[in-house]
């Protein structure tokens, strides 16, 4: 059976709940249900004009198929009522109790989670300590590494090191963690995206990946020494090269994956092959979680003006994910 997803619509003042209504009302391959205020979603579909029954649930075990403009919602209460487009810090609590719940059942094996988008800056002013989602998901899962990717067609982008400044980044990147944010790829690539033998490119961190150290010796002294390990292993691991040239037909068309050294290096590349049908995805969890790549656009939220396609596309990961991780488990 299909593992359903569990979606947390995420800021309620933002776009999330819209993106959610728009897609209940569509086919799906699979079981989903929202964790949210029923009558949040209730209030936004009256808003927009859609046509989608809310139904409660107290579980989600029972769901096997997605009906068209039917919503099953696990029930949990905002703090107070929601204006879209403002920001309510007393909310900031709902919205990380919506993620708790999402996050138990995933952990006991019974949804993956997809995520729609949080404003980090409200949460904090409520008083929480908040980074982002990848962050809480990481502690709350109790793993030591996860790996930031987005996807689209046609191209996946994993990052050595993510939100840093760039000053900071060549510190940040060392063997060790070349070496573990890699592992993590690999199996992922194999487990979750039915790659037997993944086909990885890498890139350098300096112009020209380093010009033989004449721009920089991080790819002779740290990036290289990392891959020759793994390949020792037998990894198909190719690089590191040029980010400037890498991103075309000529090694994308044979590559599983790209692993880049920093978020503005690749995600760039991604975005604009992507926009607005990208996926944003965590690896190395013991769940399947995907998100959509995009903020909560407070100023959309209401009017109908908001694309669900990053949400449709991490919808359509999710499923796809789960079932090679079900077919990988009982290989």
């Amino acid at each position: 059976m299909t593992l359903p997803l569990a979606v947390t619509p995420g800021e309620p003042a933002g776009i999330g709940p819209d993106l959610v209504l728009q897609q209940a009302l569509k086919p799906h391959r699979g079981p989903w249900f929202a964790i949210a205020d029923p009558q949040l979603l209730n209030d936004r579909a009256k808003q927009l004009g859609l046509d989608v029954k809310v139904s409660e649930i107290g579980t989600p075990d029972a769901l096997t198929s997605h009906t068209p403009g039917v919503l099953p919602v696990l029930r949990v209460l905002l703090r107070e009522p929601c204006e879209p487009g403002v920001l309510n810090p007393a909310n900031a609590a709902y919205v990380l109790e919506t993620l708790d719940v999402a996050i138990d059942l995933a952990l006991a094996n019974r949804v993956a989670i997809v995520t729609g988008p949080v404003h980090k800056g409200v949460i904090n002013d409520a008083g929480i300590a908040f980074t982002g989602h990848t962050e809480y998901l990481e502690q709350k899962a109790g793993v030591d590494q996860v790996v930031m990717m987005l996807a689209t067609e046609g191209l996946r982008v994993a990052l050595v090191t993510t939100h840093l400044p760039l000053h900071a980044v060549p510190k940040a990147i060392t063997a060790d963690k070349v070496k573990r944010i890699a592992a993590v790829l690999h199996a992922s690539l194999i487990q979750d995206f039915g790659c037997p033998a993944p086909h990885i490119l890498v890139t350098g961190l300096n112009p020209h990946a380093g010009e033989g150290g004449h721009m920089g010796r991080e790819e002779i002294d740290t990036i290289i020494p990392a891959l020759d390990e793994l390949r020792a292993l037998g990894w198909h691991l190719e690089g590191p090269l040029p980010a400037d040239t890498l991103f075309q037909p000529h090694y994308l068309d044979h590559a599983d994956a790209v692993l880049a050294m920093y978020h503005d290096q690749g995600l760039p590349v991604l975005k604009y092959k992507g926009f607005g049908a990208a996926v944003n995805i965590t690896l190395g969890l013991p769940f399947i979680r995907t998100s959509v790549d995009h903020g909560t656009a407070l100023d959309l939220a209401g009017t109908g003006r908001a694309s669900d396609g990053s949400l449709a596309v991490a919808l359509t990961t999710a499923f796809t994910m789960a079932n090679h991780r079900s077919q990988h488990t009982h290989a």
